[in-house]
C-alpha cells in the first residue's frame, strides 16, 4: 500500500508539474517501457541473474571457509581480521579499473568484484555466530568426550546458523549490486550494460526499468534466503515459540 501510494504521488506530481519524460518519467511510462521492451531487456536480466548467483555462491564459499579458518585458528584471526576490514574500505568503483588492467575483460574480474562485496558480511556473521555458542553445552560435550570436530559440527555450526543467515541476506542483496558494477567493466550483456546504454541516450524510463529490476531481484534473493532459513533453522523458531 505504501508503494502504491508512492507511485500515485509520483504520477500526479510528474503530470501536474509538466516535468519532461527524459528528466523524470511517470511510473506508467516506466512500466509501459518495461513491458514493451521486455524482449530486449530479458537477455540483460538473465545475464545479471547468472552472474550474481555465481558470484554469490563463490562469496558464500570463500566467506564461510574464511570464518571457519579464523574461528578454529585464533592466532591467525588476530592478524587476518584487520585485513578483511581494510578490504571493505577500498571503493569497488576505484578497484574495478585496476582489475581490468590486471585480469582483462573476462569473467575473473567480475567474480572478484562480486566476491569482495559478498564474502565479508558472511564471514563476520559466521564468526559472531560461532562466539554465541552456549558455554554450558560446550562444557557438557567436552565432559562427554566429544572431539573438536564433533564440537564444531554438532554444536558450534548449528548455533552459528541464525547469524550466518543474517549475513547471507545482506550478501544476497549485495550480489545484484556487485553484478551490475562488474558489468560496467566491459560486459556485452547485463542490467549494468543496459543501464549505461539507456543513460547515454537519455532514455530515463529505461534507466528506471533497470533500477526496478535490480530492486526486484534483491527482494527476491532476500525472500529465498528467508524461506531457506525457516526450513533449516526450525529448531530456533520452535524454541522461540516455546519460550
Amino acid at each position: 500500500m505504501v508503494l502504491l501510494l508512492l507511485f500515485i504521488v509520483w504520477e500526479t506530481v510528474a503530470i501536474k508539474s509538466g516535468v519532461p519524460d527524459w528528466l523524470l518519467p511517470t511510473p506508467t511510462k516506466i512500466f509501459y517501457e518495461g513491458f514493451d521492451g521486455w524482449s530486449n531487456f530479458y537477455p540483460h536480466l538473465l545475464s545479471t541473474i547468472q552472474l550474481s548467483l555465481l558470484g554469490f555462491a563463490l562469496g558464500l564459499l570463500i566467506g564461510l571457509l574464511t570464518a571457519i579458518l579464523l574461528h578454529l585458528l585464533p592466532f591467525i584471526r588476530e592478524s587476518i581480521y584487520p585485513l578483511l576490514i581494510i578490504s571493505q574500505n577500498i571503493p569497488i568503483i576505484v578497484l574495478a579499473p585496476l582489475l581490468v588492467i590486471w585480469f582483462g575483460f573476462g569473467l575473473l574480474p567480475k567474480m572478484i568484484v562480486i566476491t569482495l562485496v559478498c564474502f565479508f558480511p558472511i564471514t563476520v556473521a559466521a564468526l559472531d555466530g560461532f562466539k554465541q555458542t552456549s558455554n554450558e553445552l560446550k562444557h557438557y560435550m567436552i565432559m562427554a568426550g566429544a572431539s573438536n570436530k564433533q564440537l564444531f559440527w554438532k554444536l558450534e555450526l548449528p548455533y552459528a546458523l541464525p547469524s550466518l543467515f543474517s549475513g547471507l541476506k545482506i550478501s544476497a542483496t549485495y550480489s545484484v549490486m556487485g553484478a551490475v558494477i562488474s558489468e560496467w567493466l566491459g560486459a556485452k550483456e547485463g542490467i549494468g550494460v543496459y543501464m549505461t546504454l539507456a543513460s547515454s541516450s537519455f532514455r530515463t524510463d529505461r534507466v528506471f526499468v533497470a533500477i526496478f529490476a535490480i530492486v526486484t531481484l534483491s527482494l527476491l534473493y532476500f525472500s529465498i534466503i528467508v524461506l531457506i532459513e525457516r526450513w533449516l533453522v526450525r529448531w530456533q523458531l520452535k524454541g522461540a515459540k516455546w519460550k
